[in-house]
């Protein structure tokens, strides 16, 4: 296999689409766990996330081999609103509604030691309509609290490794943490929901 060291993953993107299959090999092994923890994130379901998982990579593929990609936004943030498309499919078209509990097999180490939702079980609401109301609460972050949220809820990195990541002290990135907490907060009581995050 090629040496892709220095590529980011556009350039990746575009090697493929331009016939280096390799590339995409690298791209998906780069990808896969921060995606599949995402999709798991949005259906708490391994065997629904899994299906899902598949189903975006064959989507991903089909619209990079159609020349609907181009490297102005980054590649993963593209493969994950193809996620979320795909997850809003499969529920709409259900008939019936089924809430899964997080188990210890469900693989939630990646969000917090306690749930990320407290849903009132009263109000029935389904999992994709709590996922489009997360959705539009990060939506509304700004960039770096919207960063600083996923790359520790999606991707289970310490403030260490968001600081390194990011560029910023630690201090900045948990400034940012508590501001977007507060922000998110906020956003959950005017949408009747209530979200306990631990930093």
């Amino acid at each position: 296999m090629k040496n892709y060291v220095g590529y980011t993953d556009e350039q990746l993107a575009l090697l493929y689409v331009k016939g280096d299959n390799e590339a995409f090999d690298e791209l998906l092994s780069r990808n896969q766990k921060a995606i599949y923890s995402y999709i798991l994130f949005l259906v708490h379901d391994p065997e629904i996330a899994n299906d899902i998982f598949q189903e975006t990579f064959v989507k991903v593929i089909s619209k990079l081999q159609e020349g609907r990609y181009t490297d102005s936004g980054k590649f993963s943030f593209w493969v994950k609103r193809i996620a979320h498309n795909i997850i809003v499919d499969t529920y709409r078209h259900q008939k019936s509604t089924h809430i899964v509990e997080p188990t210890k097999d469900n693989d939630l180490s990646v969000l917090s030691s306690n749930d990320l939702m407290d849903i009132n079980r009263e109000n029935e609401l389904v999992n994709t309509q709590v996922a489009i109301d997360l959705k539009k609460m990060m939506e509304s972050l700004s960039e770096p609290q919207r960063a600083v949220v996923h790359l520790r809820f999606y991707q289970n990195l310490s403030f260490k490794e968001i600081a390194e990541q990011t560029g910023v002290s630690i201090n900045t990135s948990l400034g940012r943490m508590r501001y977007a907490l507060i922000n998110m907060r906020r956003m959950a009581r005017e949408n009747g929901l209530q979200l306990h995050w631990e930093l």
